[in-house]
């Protein structure tokens, strides 16, 4: 899942452009290093923060097919 998704989805930010606003300023990090790039793809056990509150990222299961 993409960075900018998974702020809204897990209710870290309002809109997808407050997401972009607050990743584009300098206010989210990725397992420590400064992430300037909403785009970027988030693996389970990523070390999240926002405004230097951290999170766990935990992506929802992927469907299983038939």
């Amino acid at each position: 899942m993409r960075l900018d998704q998974y702020l809204k989805w897990r209710g870290l930010v309002a809109t997808g452009g407050e997401a972009k606003l607050r990743v584009q300023s300098g206010q989210v990090t990725v397992n420590g290093a400064l992430e300037l790039r909403r785009g970027r793809q988030l693996r389970d056990g990523d070390a999240l923060a926002i405004d230097g509150r951290p999170h766990a990222v935990i992506l929802p299961d992927a469907p299983t097919g038939p």
